[in-house]
């Protein structure tokens, strides 16, 4: 019996995999990779863990009780029948059917957060969302926890989709290199959140990027709560959460008292600037926007806020603002601020220059590449309209019929009796886990697909056993990287797990719309033909790309697409002639006073950027810590805990303090805590970080959430803390790190 050994990618990048009799063995790093990720040595421990659904499961009382019957109380609390595959497929179609039958496809919810695997085909988004369109319909949703806010705002102010701009107009880091003189980084560009891109990265460069403008006597600030969320070597300023707006207005306010505003630039490209210029004086309300104003808010002194203003209005100034500042209450407003700011430098459209944002959040922000399409699903149009923003779904579960506002819309919550969740773990990425696990109850029938017993598949009445990446076959490939993997199935699926695709085909027949759904292909046949439709298209681009058989046989190559030659410089031609190339916003401008929002008449976001206090339900006196919840350095979201998770120590998660914060509270470094607030409680070991600012928790997230029988968080995770509230009307996004906590020593934290 001998090894194999086979180049693979994920999200987190490639790697060498090793198989031995059906088994993984090893995960190794890539030679070509400069700074690879750690993530892949967790695999094959995670691959063969105890905790993989083996065979197709019921929940007990719902098979007593079907069809619809409303005992979603026990979900996560009793157990599950196993049965064979053609059973419990059977099961499925029929309450799939009688619930489209009885309510219509509108009360069908398609869940799914695209993360699942990095191959093109087996794509559980993609999967799910083809399967509902094909049989009816479903309600869908807008966005993603990560940028909902940012996916609302910014088309009001510069005319596009968020998602064009993350790709198409920002500055590529060789021309940063050559360029940027002062980077100024709100939230910091951090290398741990870096490893990971959707589809994967396969030179890990943020680090190396950032040593190099370092080199050339660039100065890099790093801007925010955390000095961890930049290189050592970048300067850190130190500042509240969620105060960054505060921060930005006294640096507007410096550059316009002291002259340093461009005028210029700002009558050719921009309107509204007026009605922001008097909010910044205090002709408007009343409150100069000074750096004597803000610094009480964020933490910097008066003097250095000064300094900063003049050294960005001095030298080519690139603000950068972190994915991260727009999960928050009012989290449109960082994004829309640091727009205004860098439009009032004059930069926008220079080399280096202006505003960018998620530099860090993902790896492939900033690559210098010349984009192909590429290999994706086709999908069937949805027949139903309704839809909610992502983070909205326990609103939706637990008020069906309810009225929202969204993005100058009244809209109303869909009655939904069935929930199905392919790809994904909203126990893990979802705000308030008390008040969802409430919501979970509503639903008649929850399935899901799901290779392991996550919190979310425990929470569910069906569950199918589905397979991992490394156990069927796919094609890698991702927009912002230069790199195709043929990605071969290592393994056999582990014990009854079946490919969500070959899973979907088979409810599809039994729904009478497989035709439809497979246009007769198996698997093999979409990748074939997925991939000879991607070949086509970029020889007709002038890029030679291998056929499928030479790419299986190679394992992988790299496409002559990546290189400083495609780095272009974002909103050129708009700096150059807006007449000739407008934004499309209504005036053709950046927006820096929206009349379209103004007019929504929202409280919670203003015809302008404004500072709009955080608005934390909970009572400061009581829970003298705001709490962050960044992302895990040890894996991508919560994949591959399980293994993770059964290092000794190693749950519950890490809680970092400030140490004047342990000393207050007779806590010591590695003990365990209590985290807690009205919301809900966790465990956390706690350790002392001189990096982070006083009064600030830091929890990140990934722990699969394990409530105990007096429903405290048993492995640190801190979305049983977090608030479940929209940033504001206008984007309805995540606002996680708005949230208060207290912690005490876990034999006194009982009274808490």
């Amino acid at each position: 019996m001998h090894e194999v050994e086979k180049v693979f990618t994920s999200h987190w990048g490639a790697f060498r995999l090793r198989a031995r009799g059906g088994r993984l063995t090893q995960a190794l790093p890539l030679a070509a990779d400069p700074d690879p990720s750690d993530i892949a040595r967790a695999v094959p421990a995670a691959v063969h863990h105890r905790s993989r659904v083996a065979r197709p499961s019921v929940r007990r009382s719902w098979l007593e009780g079907r069809p619809g019957a409303r005992a979603g109380r026990l979900r996560g609390r009793e157990g599950f029948v196993e049965l064979p595959w053609d059973e419990a497929l059977d099961l499925a179609a029929q309450e799939i059917d009688r619930v489209r039958r009885d309510h219509g496809p509108e009360a069908i919810y398609g869940g799914s957060y695209g993360w699942g695997s990095a191959g093109r085909f087996h794509h559980a988004q993609s999967q799910v969302h083809r399967f509902l369109s094909c049989i009816g319909g479903y309600v869908s949703s807008f966005a993603s926890y990560s940028t909902g806010a940012a996916q609302a705002i910014i088309p009001h102010v510069l005319g596009m989709e968020f998602l064009r701009l993350t790709w198409e107009e920002q500055n590529a880091w060789p021309m940063i290199a050559e360029n940027t003189r002062t980077m100024v980084m709100f939230g910091g560009v951090n290398r741990k959140n870096a490893q990971v891109s959707m589809g994967g990265v396969t030179r890990h460069e943020v680090g190396g990027w950032l040593e190099r403008l370092s080199r050339t006597g660039a100065r890099l600030v790093n801007v925010g709560p955390q000095r961890a969320d930049a290189p050592e070597f970048c300067e850190w300023l130190p500042l509240a959460p969620g105060t960054d707006v505060a921060l930005m207005l006294a640096l507007a306010w410096t550059l316009e008292d002291e002259g340093l505003t461009d005028r210029a630039f700002l009558a050719r490209c921009a309107t509204g600037y007026e009605r922001l210029r008097d909010y910044l004086t205090g002709a408007a309300d009343g409150q100069p926007k000074t750096p004597e104003w803000a610094a009480p808010i964020c933490g910097v002194a008066p003097e250095r806020i000064r300094a900063l203003a003049r050294r960005m209005a001095s030298t080519r100034t690139l603000i950068t603002v972190a994915w991260s500042l727009q999960r928050a209450r009012h989290g449109e407003q960082p994004y829309w601020m640091a727009v205004a700011l860098a439009a009032m430098l004059g930069q926008i459209g220079l080399p280096g220059g202006g505003v960018g944002f998620g530099y860090g959040a993902i790896g492939g922000v900033g690559a210098a590449i010349r984009r192909l399409g590429g290999m994706t699903l086709p999908q069937p149009p949805n027949p139903v309209r309704d839809f909610i923003p992502v983070a909205r779904i326990a609103d939706m579960l637990l008020d069906p019929g309810g009225r929202f506002e969204f993005n100058g819309r009244v809209m109303r919550y869909p009655d939904i009796r069935l929930v199905y969740w392919c790809g994904g773990n909203p126990f893990h990425h979802h705000q308030d886990l008390g008040r969802l696990s409430r919501a979970w109850t509503r639903p008649e029938t929850i399935i899901v697909h799901e290779p392991w017993w996550t919190a979310t598949a425990r929470r569910a009445d069906i569950v199918f056993p589905a397979t991992t990446p490394y156990e069927r076959e796919d094609i890698g490939r991702a927009g912002a990287d230069p790199f195709l993997f043929h990605m071969p199935a290592m393994i056999p699926p582990v014990a009854e797990a079946r490919n969500d695709y070959d899973i979907f085909a088979a409810l599809a027949a039994r729904l009478g719309e497989a035709e439809r759904f497979t246009e007769g292909r198996d698997a093999a046949g979409w990748i074939a033909h997925l991939y000879e439709r991607f070949r086509q298209q970029a020889a007709a681009e002038g890029v030679e790309v291998p056929t499928l058989d030479e790419l299986r046989a190679r394992g992988w190559v790299e496409l002559p697409i990546a290189g400083a030659e495609h780095a272009r410089v974002p909103f050129a031609r708009f700096r150059a002639d807006p007449e000739a190339a407008p934004l499309g916003t209504p005036s053709g401008r950046i927006e820096l006073f929206s009349e379209r929002i103004a007019a929504f008449g929202y409280d919670d976001c203003p015809g302008h950027p404004a500072w709009l206090a955080p608005d934390d339900d909970l009572p400061a006196e009581r829970y003298r810590l705001k709490l962050l919840s960044p992302q895990p350095a040890d894996k991508l979201h919560s994949q591959l805990e399980c293994a993770l998770a059964d290092a000794p120590g190693a749950r519950p998660q890490t809680v970092r303090l400030h140490p004047s914060e342990l000393h207050a509270r007779g806590l010591r470094d590695g003990a365990l805590a209590r985290v807690f607030n009205d919301r809900g409680a966790t465990l956390a070991r706690v350790r002392a970080d001189p990096g982070v600012v006083p009064g600030v928790a830091v929890l990140p997230t990934g722990a699969w959430f394990d409530p105990g029988p007096d429903g405290t968080d048993r492995q640190g995770n801190p979305n049983a803390l977090t608030r479940d509230l929209g940033t504001s009307r206008l984007g309805q996004g995540s606002s996680a790190h708005t949230a208060r906590v207290e912690i005490a020593p876990l034999e006194t934290a009982a009274g808490g």
